[in-house]
C-alpha cells in the first residue's frame, strides 16, 4: 500500500463522470459463479481490531474510529487461487481512509514482502471512490516503495448494494475483477516483476490520511466515525501452500490454461478507456528503470 505522487493528479486520465456513467458490456463469461462461498468463520480469523469487528449470520462489518480500525486475515497462505468478496462501502465523508481486499506475504517477509491490492480510497461529499489496484514484488517496505498502481472510478454507487470484487493470481498472471468484469491484467513478464512467493488472504480499513484522499489534502475526520465496511460472500479457492505440486491454477475464464477472453479483453479495454483514471507505466514522471514491465519492446 502506497501513497501517491504528489503530481499524480496533473497525469490522471480523464474518466466518464459518474452522472453520465454505463455500466459495461457484458464479459460473458462469471468466474465468481464457478467459485463456492464461504462463511467468515471458515477459511478467516481476526487479525486486529476485535472489538471493531461485529458478525451478522454470513456478514462482517469492521469499522475505523478514532481509537482503532480492524483487519482480518486468511487462516491459510496460497500460492495461487481466485479470491473474492462481495463489499458494501459507507457513504458520505469517508476521506482519509482506507477499505481493502488484499494478498500479502508480509508478515512472513516484513519490509521484503508482495503485494496485491483491492484498496477504496475515501473521499469527500459529492465526489466518487476511487478503486486502487496495486502490485508489489519483494520489498515494498525497504524504504524504496514500488508501487504499480492503476485507479479507477466505477460505474456504479459503491455504498448502495454489496457488489464482489476479486483476484485471480496464477504463475502466469494477475487478473482483478468488479462484478466477474476484468478491469486489470497483470501479466509476468519475469521472475523480477511478479510475486510467486506464498501469500494470505485479507481485508481491513484503517486511517491513511497521509495519502489516501487526494495526495492526503483531505483527512480523516472523525465527527464522522464510526467509518464502516461491510464483506459477505467470501471465495478463497486454489493452491494452497501446503497442496502438492500437481495442484493447477485455476482461470477467470472458461480456457483452463488462463488468459482471458477475445470478449472479456474487449470489456477490460472498454472500462479502462472510460473508467481508468491513472495508469503507473503512463507516469512519464516515475523512474521505470524500477517498472521495467512497462517498456515498450
Amino acid at each position: 500500500m502506497a501513497y501517491a505522487h504528489p503530481l499524480l493528479l496533473l497525469l490522471m486520465v480523464v474518466a466518464v463522470p459518474p452522472s453520465a456513467a454505463s455500466w459495461p458490456p457484458s464479459p460473458a463469461y462469471f468466474p465468481s459463479t464457478k467459485f463456492r462461498s464461504m462463511r467468515f468463520t471458515q477459511g478467516f480469523r481476526n487479525l486486529w481490531g476485535p472489538q471493531h469487528q461485529s458478525l451478522d449470520q454470513h456478514a462482517l462489518t469492521i469499522w475505523l474510529d478514532r481509537t482503532s480500525g480492524s483487519g482480518f486475515k486468511s487462516v491459510r497462505p496460497f500460492r495461487s487461487g481466485y479470491f473474492g468478496a462481495s463489499i458494501k462501502l459507507q457513504a458520505g465523508y469517508t476521506a482519509g481512509v482506507i477499505t481493502a481486499f488484499y494478498l500479502s506475504n508480509s508478515e512472513a517477509h516484513p519490509g521484503y514482502h508482495d503485494e496485491v491490492d483491492i484498496e477504496f480510497l475515501g473521499t469527500t461529499f459529492g465526489k466518487p471512490y476511487v478503486l486502487q489496484t496495486n502490485v508489489y514484488i519483494r520489498g515494498s517496505g525497504d524504504g524504496r516503495i514500488i508501487g504499480r498502481e492503476m485507479k479507477f472510478h466505477l460505474w456504479f454507487d459503491p455504498t448502495e448494494h454489496f457488489h464482489h470484487y476479486a483476484i485471480l493470481w496464477t504463475p502466469t498472471e494477475i487478473i482483478f475483477l468488479v462484478d466477474d468484469v476484468p478491469i486489470r491484467r497483470y501479466p509476468r513478464k519475469s521472475a523480477a516483476t511478479f510475486p510467486m512467493r506464498p501469500m494470505w488472504v485479507y481485508g481491513s480499513i484503517w486511517d491513511a490520511s497521509s495519502w489516501a484522499t487526494e495526495d492526503g489534502k483531505y483527512k480523516a475526520d472523525y465527527r464522522y466515525q464510526p467509518f464502516v465496511a461491510q464483506y459477505t460472500n467470501f471465495k478463497a479457492t486454489g493452491c494452497t501452500a501446503y497442496s502438492p505440486l500437481r495442484c493447477g491454477p485455476v482461470s477467470a475464464s472458461p480456457n483452463p490454461s488462463g488468459g482471458l477472453t477475445r470478449q472479456q479483453y474487449w470489456v477490460m479495454r472498454w472500462v479502462q478507456k472510460r473508467y481508468m483514471i491513472y495508469n503507473y507505466c503512463k507516469d512519464y514522471r516515475r523512474d521505470h528503470s524500477l517498472t521495467p514491465e512497462c517498456w515498450r519492446r
